[in-house]
């Protein structure tokens, strides 16, 4: 029997996750402060940014075949404006995770994203390409990336962008569809492009990383470039509700604390080749999860 630790076991990836693992799998996970209500999974309350030394002695004890680490600070702005507390969790807690994970042969699965890159219109990034982040959260990650890749050619980096799907935790969708239903007026920016990507996807991805045992960089993410307000008024379509509601706003009418790159849209057809599959594209991600 496989044996998985899910850190950050509460978050939105993770429990979409934890749907798609083999019945057979046993599943252990970490959780902050939303405690894991499943007798499925055993878990454990470990605060990664007080005490990230804790988490030894559960990866000791558990000897898991699979480590997925989904732990990130989802605001950008908060990690403009705490370089600090961005680093401890990060980078610290990540050098941790990889150096105990090497020592009992785990793989290890880190979520990036696509903020590494500068970002440029017109254009879909491949892993190969220069990276060069415009805002602190991108420059941890891609610390973490490398301390991750560093520490055994047996690792996994995911970069991965504006993860979609069903539920609360879907945060832009949530926004979107919350707000529109109230209505309640909503402002996309019109100038910040990303690949969306629906959660299933990426849940069903990793386990075929985990079960064909791949290893490296990849990108993991929808095909589909757009930005924020074209995504707004796809959802407004998609759920019957009022388009006019949605007002495009530009990166300087609407000020951010954290520089945001202009497009950093990113190609993964070297995963999707890998592990034989298809991340959907936007229209019909957003037709699943309005089914």
């Amino acid at each position: 029997m496989k044996k998985i630790l899910i850190i950050g076991g509460s978050g939105f990836v993770s429990t979409n996750l934890i749907k798609y693992l083999p019945e057979n799998w046993e599943i252990f996970a970490t959780y902050n402060s939303n405690i894991i209500k499943s007798e499925k999974i055993k878990s454990f309350k470990i605060n990664l940014l007080e005490t990230p030394e804790k988490i030894i002695p559960i990866i000791q004890n558990i000897k898991p075949d699979y480590i997925i680490d989904t732990v990130a600070f989802p605001s950008v702005d908060f990690c403009e404006e705490n370089h600090a507390i961005a680093d401890k969790l990060h980078i610290h807690a990540t050098k941790i995770i990889s150096k105990i994970s090497n020592e009992i042969n785990s793989k290890l699965l880190f979520l990036s994203t696509d903020a590494v890159f500068e970002g440029q219109l017109n254009k879909k990034y491949i892993e190969t390409e220069i990276t060069n982040p415009v805002n602190y959260y991108g420059f941890t990650k891609l610390k973490a990336e490398k301390i991750v890749l560093a520490s055994s050619k047996n690792n996994v980096v995911l970069r991965t962008a504006v993860i979609y799907g069903v539920g609360i935790q879907s945060r832009f969708t949530n926004w979107i569809l919350s707000y529109l239903r109230d209505k309640k007026p909503v402002d996309p920016f019109v100038d910040q492009f990303n690949s969306p990507t629906l959660v299933d996807d990426l849940s069903q991805a990793i386990v075929k990383i985990l079960k064909n045992d791949i290893s490296g960089l990849f990108h993991a993410t929808g095909p589909t470039c757009i930005n924020r307000y074209d995504f707004a008024l796809m959802l407004a379509k998609e759920f019957n509700l009022d388009s006019n509601l949605v007002k495009p706003v530009t990166s300087s009418q609407k000020k951010q604390n954290a520089p945001r790159p202009i497009s950093t849209c990113l190609n993964s057809s070297k995963l999707e080749e890998e592990i034989n599959f298809t991340f959907r594209d936007l229209k019909t991600g957003i037709s699943f999860i309005a089914s």
